[in-house]
């Protein structure tokens, strides 16, 4: 009697662990189920806007990284860096006046993208050539070439050309310099020269109102840096041209 108790006792032992092995694996198969039906989310617009905002802030990131690594560099007060090395990244725009930059190896050639005797309507080959440099920051230094049009002509076109820059390198800092000052002697052959402050007034209004730097460094000029034409400048003044530019960007 006692062995069949037995026999019955673990027979339903037997059934009581089948029904909680068939229990168990429906219940899986249920999660299982919905699982694979459950709606997948969509991530793409996500990845998409990160991606969107990392390209948008990459040049502000490294700009502001290069700031912070400028510290190590301060000895004194003063930056131990060479120009070259503090313009790396840096494209200076411009005309003659801009290319002695290169001239009397202030700077690294991939830091001046210059023509002698450019005009405003020439600068879009210059443009690309600063897109493919890929720049953080870019200096403009036009209008010497273009200082017999009449004010807002002269405007326009130099409007046009940060724009197109502003397009073209959307994650470029630009700063516009000022026009010198030039001396009496080139005065007497171009008249047109005696407008420079006027027309320097305006192209500030006009980086105001495109929200790009404005650099006025007419206050560094002295006589002894003028060559013999009373327009153009001796080696001696770039270094210090240089010096005031990559103050103003924090270079």
């Amino acid at each position: 009697m006692k062995k069949k108790n037995d026999r019955k006792r673990q027979r339903s032992i037997r059934v009581g662990i089948a029904g909680v092995a068939i229990v168990t694996a429906v219940l899986l198969t249920v999660q299982g189920v919905s699982h694979l039906t459950k709606k997948s989310v969509d991530t793409s617009k996500g990845i998409e806007y990160i991606k969107s905002k990392e390209s948008a802030d990459a040049k502000t990131i490294e700009q502001k990284i290069k700031q912070a690594e400028r510290k190590d560099f301060i000895v004194d007060g003063k930056d131990t860096r060479s120009l070259k090395e503090r313009f790396s990244g840096v494209v200076v725009m411009g005309d003659s006046i801009t290319e002695a930059f290169e001239e009397y190896d202030v700077l690294n050639s991939s830091s001046v993208v210059a023509k002698v005797g450019i005009n405003f309507n020439e600068v879009d080959e210059q443009i690309e050539q600063a897109r493919q440099l890929d720049p953080q920051v870019i200096f403009l230094n036009y209008g010497n070439n273009d200082i017999e049009a009449d004010q807002d002509t002269f405007i326009k076109e130099y409007s046009s050309i940060i724009k197109k820059i502003q397009k073209s390198i959307p994650d470029a800092h630009i700063f516009v310099n000022a026009m010198f000052p030039v001396q009496d002697k080139a005065l007497q052959k171009e008249p047109a020269f005696a407008n420079i402050a006027e027309y320097n007034k305006a192209i500030e209004s006009l980086c105001e109102k495109l929200q790009v730097g404005y650099l006025d460094s007419s206050d560094l000029v002295k006589d002894e840096y003028y060559e013999p034409d009373g327009i153009h400048f001796k080696a001696e003044f770039y270094p210090i041209w240089a010096e005031k530019m990559s103050e103003v960007a924090t270079l």
